[in-house]
């Protein structure tokens, strides 16, 4: 006899009554979503501020942008590594320590007095929000069974939520208050998150696994710091192209890039395995994922600074693009996630960047491309719209191709994946601002930039016929 009582399953057998907690998955999808919440909220939400803080805080552009940057930088470090540590600790377990330190590096951050002063803290508030997410894939592959493909592909509908309310949220606190606030937020949130995890997720099991290798870590970090000083370097003042700091930088990138990836072919147990890195159907989905993180995340981050200096358009306006974008997003992602097991993961991709190549060269041309008489804000919000409308279509897909392959280290792909995107996102930072610092007309600099975008994505498109395909669930 089965007897269901709040959430438990009871099997009554000749022994005796044996009580299976089934926990509930609704609830525990929630929780997880504020984190995503909040870290996807802090990828946006500092983007309206940028000038605000070159003012406040006596710096360039170039150097403000490494409010971006770094935080990327942090989840790039975060992310693989986190979904490995989550197998060895715990996904609970994990979950709540990155909690606790997003939460207090944000109070940190609001109290910042210069730049080096918020940019250690923005580094380790990174870190712990770069582990929610494979941590949170682990914890919902643990509990959705068969459903786990589409609750991983509703994800997607999370990030766009903290996309609409982080540029907003920004530009009010930029308005009415001050950019201290844009950090000082995330701490009421942090502790009820908090809270919530420890009273209502159960705790899951640990899995064996190897030490942590401190030195992929170590070369990783090694690799990305010097090669966005260097491109920031050389975005202050009139510094040539050939300049010793700019070049020895660089130099020392690719050093230590051809050794992470040495290291990650000969180590017993790297930080990133080599498999994930070039095996089959993970080669071709870590570029892709580099080049939509350039093309789509570092655009995303520069669109408010884009209105406000190309435009003139004022902080809260301004902000309200990305929510404009996210409100696209939101439109398509629940459906093109519902429709996967029946499209599968190429045809969306292709759909989807095609159309976020049209809403970019959109957001680059007006007022002279739009036939349409419409205030110069309505068509960028127009345009931001249609590049949500291609991410939304196409990043359920992105999201779960290659997962299928290696089930059981959903955690670690999910770290990887959000490490090259968020590389990807360095590199469009770190470049268009240094661009923007050196550029007499930094409006149309950037919306050069936001051609070159549309470039890279169409490059990607012959790649799509070797993305692993998938249809039904996993």
């Amino acid at each position: 006899m089965h007897v269901s009582i709040a959430g438990e399953v009871a099997t009554a057998g000749t022994p005796g009554l044996r009580v299976v907690r089934r926990p509930r998955r609704g609830l525990i999808f929630a929780i997880v979503s504020i984190a995503l919440f909040m870290a996807s909220m802090d990828q946006t939400i500092v983007a309206t501020a940028l000038p605000a803080l070159e003012k406040d805080l006596h710096t360039g552009v170039n150097w403000t942008g490494w409010t971006i940057s770094v935080y990327a930088l942090g989840q790039v470090i975060a992310m693989p590594m986190a979904g490995k540590i989550s197998d060895m600790y715990g996904r609970k377990k994990v979950f709540m320590i990155s909690a606790a330190i997003f939460t207090v590096a944000s109070l940190c951050c609001g109290f910042a007095s210069n730049m080096p002063m918020l940019l250690v803290p923005r580094f380790i508030q990174a870190l712990g929000g770069g582990a929610f997410m494979p941590s949170a894939t682990g914890i919902v592959s643990d509990h959705f069974g068969e459903q786990r493909d589409r609750a991983v592909g509703m994800f997607t509908s999370i990030f766009p939520i903290g996309g609409l309310v982080g540029p907003v949220a920004g530009g009010l606190f930029v308005s009415y208050w001050s950019w201290r606030g844009i950090f000082l937020v995330n701490v009421p949130i942090g502790i009820v998150l908090i809270a919530a995890t420890a009273k209502f997720i159960p705790a899951s099991a640990r899995r064996p696994s190897s030490r942590i290798d401190v030195t992929g870590v170590a070369l990783l970090a090694a690799m990305l710091v010097p090669a966005m000083f260097g491109i920031t370097y050389l975005g202050s003042g009139q510094v040539p192209l050939y300049s010793p700091v700019f070049l020895g930088c660089e130099a020392v990138a690719i050093f230590f890039g051809l050794l992470f990836v040495r290291h990650s072919r000969t180590d017993a147990a790297p930080f990133v395995p080599y498999r994930l890195l070039s095996g089959r159907g993970f080669g071709v989905m870590n570029l892709i994922n580099f080049l939509f993180g350039a093309a789509a995340l570092g655009f995303g981050a520069l669109v408010p600074l884009y209105a406000q200096q190309r435009y003139g358009i004022a902080p809260l306006g301004a902000g309200t693009l990305l929510t404009a974008r996210a409100v696209g997003m939101i439109a398509v992602a629940g459906l093109a996630t519902m429709a996967l097991r029946r499209t599968g993961y190429r045809l969306p991709m292709v759909a989807g960047f095609l159309i976020l190549v049209a809403g970019l060269i959109m957001m680059a041309a007006p007022p002279w491309f739009s036939m349409a008489q419409l205030p110069v804000q309505a068509w960028l919000a127009f345009g931001a719209a249609v590049t949500g409308l291609g991410m939304g279509l196409s990043v359920p897909s992105a999201n779960n191709a290659s997962l299928q392959l290696a089930p059981e280290q959903v955690a670690a792909i999910a770290g990887l994946r959000g490490m090259f995107r968020q590389a990807g996102s360095i590199t469009a930072v770190s470049v268009t601002t240094a661009v923007i610092a050196r550029s007499a007309h930094p409006g149309m600099a950037q919306a050069h930039v936001f051609l070159v975008f549309a470039a890279l994505l169409l490059l990607t498109l012959p790649l799509m016929r070797l993305v692993p395909e998938h249809r039904g669930g996993w």
